[in-house]
């Protein structure tokens, strides 16, 4: 995070003298002063160190930035007092993708509506107003396996990848191409099932291409069992390598969406192949290590990345496990930590969980009244609670604090990462099917995307931009007392407004005298707080007698 200095020199020299800074969630401040000759005057200096806003970022493929379903924005949470604001609502075309966010565009998949086969397509969309932008076809819409309910809101599985002024689109018939932003035009274009001698699987794919480097990294059924993890320079589509060299392993594909991660001090990308996990060196395709792992029927859940530890997960009596992986002298080896296995509830479908504190949160289960919310131990597999009302598809983040969930009928659910107990702190209705394109139905099997204080997500045939823009940053303003050479904060809303009783609360101010003693040498300031006029004042009652103090302001989620 970018860290900003700001020096104020001699403010103020008169009691009652104002200095202001603008903060967001924290800031530091150090005050020094000195005893005053004159009894009205006081000399001090402020150094002010202040945490520079999170940049409210684009969502630039499947599951967030780095994979995992993490956001790292800063949104409103007080849904009950403050509901997210629709900023549009527009009917789709069939499909099961999400959305990826880059600027002023959103993407996403669709296939032509009527008897399939038809055709899929990527499509732009303003992120302002709904508005499609532009269509550019992908290739053959068929779903002869079935999908979701009788079939006529069944599309593409797969989301885009956006870098720049490109989006990379895989179909589900391994159609891979790189699209220019603006326009649609196909750049360069790829047919890996045909290159490569290959068959798509049963459902088809549903992964999305994999953006690291200048890879694009894509998995396929070739011919060949050394060309199935696949790598794509992603400039203008001309393979970097193909693999894996362990030629008598099942590397067949599945439904999931590989990820990168760091695991063990290595950058490595992590497939789940019908043979189970398999990393691979970015650059080279070499493996770096395998857990093996059953396949019935259907893997489509993503590996999770905790550390050095990685979760995976699958339906149809698979089960969930985790492996260990040690960096032993440059060489990776694993250690499984545990394994639930067959006729075990702890499956994940379709939504791979988010892991948080050391717990999973997602959906699991395989269909019906089993599919539950589930809170999960990351390091024993027990289950610290569930809570029905889900669906069977559906998608999980993390944002703000808090576990955001799609649930299959359009909710949108706010719940504490608490794993004592389910705390479900807000709902809002995202997708009611009142713009369908195909009346009545509302089925979300994907998860959503956050991108500058909105909220993207969609059904299998309407989407919702929601506006959940966090409050304004916190104003920090230094006074002293009235006849006295006590400090005072003020803390306010920048743009003005009141500062409400629900923020203020969550507010809480820290100070230290010593900030190489780290996180202990900070200590709670207990003064108590007033709310007048819409802004926060507090007191230090040590402040003339501490020739240096530091203070940081922190607002809980």
């Amino acid at each position: 995070m970018e860290t900003v200095w700001v020096r104020f020199v001699g403010l103020p020299r008169r009691h009652g003298g104002l200095s202001r800074l603008n903060v967001t969630d924290k800031m530091k401040i150090r005050l020094q002063t000195s005893r005053p000759l004159i009894r009205d005057i006081l000399s001090w200096s402020f150094v002010a160190l202040a945490a520079a806003a999170l940049r409210a970022g684009d969502w630039p493929q499947y599951r967030g930035p780095n994979h995992d379903g993490i956001s790292t924005e800063t949104i409103r949470t007080n849904w009950s007092e403050q509901p997210p604001r629709q900023v549009w609502k527009v009917p789709l075309d069939p499909g099961l993708s999400s959305f990826v966010v880059a600027g002023s565009n959103a993407f996403t998949l669709v296939r032509t509506p009527g008897p399939q086969p038809t055709t899929e397509y990527c499509i732009a969309l303003d992120a302002d107003t709904g508005a499609q932008l532009w269509a550019t076809p992908i290739g053959v819409a068929y779903y002869p396996n079935g999908g979701v309910g009788n079939g006529s809101d069944d599309g593409p599985r797969s989301t885009p990848t956006i870098d720049g002024d490109r989006v990379y689109v895989l179909g589900s018939y391994l159609d891979l191409l790189c699209l220019n932003a603006a326009n649609g035009q196909v750049v360069w274009s790829n047919n890996v099932a045909a290159t490569y001698g290959g068959s798509v699987i049963p459902w088809q794919s549903a992964a999305s291409p994999l953006l690291e480097g200048d890879l694009i990294f894509v998995h396929c059924n070739a011919a060949a069992s050394n060309q199935r993890l696949l790598a794509f320079r992603k400039q203008d589509g001309i393979e970097a390598w193909h693999g894996p060299n362990d030629q008598e392993v099942n590397n067949r594909m599945t439904q999931s969406t590989p990820v990168a991660a760091t695991i063990a001090g290595v950058r490595q990308v992590v497939f789940f192949a019908q043979s189970g996990l398999v990393a691979v060196v970015p650059e080279t395709g070499a493996v770096l290590w395998r857990y093996p792992f059953p396949y019935s029927t259907s893997t489509a859940a993503s590996p999770v990345v905790g550390e050095d530890v990685v979760y995976c997960s699958a339906a149809y009596g698979a089960g969930a496990g985790t492996v260990r992986i040690i960096n032993s002298g440059g060489q990776l080896i694993t250690n499984e930590v545990w394994r639930i296995p067959f006729a075990n509830p702890l499956m994940n479908h379709w939504a791979t969980p988010v892991l948080h504190g050391g717990y999973l949160f997602g959906i699991y289960g395989q269909q019906g009244p089993t599919v539950l919310l589930r809170c999960i131990d990351f390091a024993s597999g027990e289950q610290k609670w569930n809570q029905s009302g889900v669906g069977t598809g559906g998608g999980v983040l993390f944002v703000a604090g808090h576990v955001l969930v799609l649930t299959e009928e359009g909710n949108l659910l706010l719940v504490k990462p608490d794993p004592t107990a389910y705390t479900e702190v807000a709902r809002y209705r995202a997708l009611d099917g009142s713009s369908n394109s195909i009346p009545g139905i509302v089925r979300c099997w994907n998860v959503p995307a956050i991108s500058n204080g909105r909220i993207y997500a969609r059904s299998t045939t309407e989407a919702v931009c929601l506006d959940v823009t966090a409050p304004p940053p916190l104003k920090l303003l230094s006074t002293l007392t009235s006849g006295t050479s006590l400090f005072q904060l003020l803390i306010g809303n920048a743009d003005g407004s009141p500062l409400d009783t629900n923020r203020a609360a969550n507010i809480d101010v820290f100070a230290s005298t010593d900030l190489t003693l780290g996180l202990s040498g900070w200590i709670k300031l207990n003064s108590s707080t007033t709310l007048t006029n819409g802004r926060l004042s507090l007191d230090d009652p040590q402040s003339p007698a501490t020739a240096q103090r530091f203070f940081r302001v922190e607002e809980r989620p």
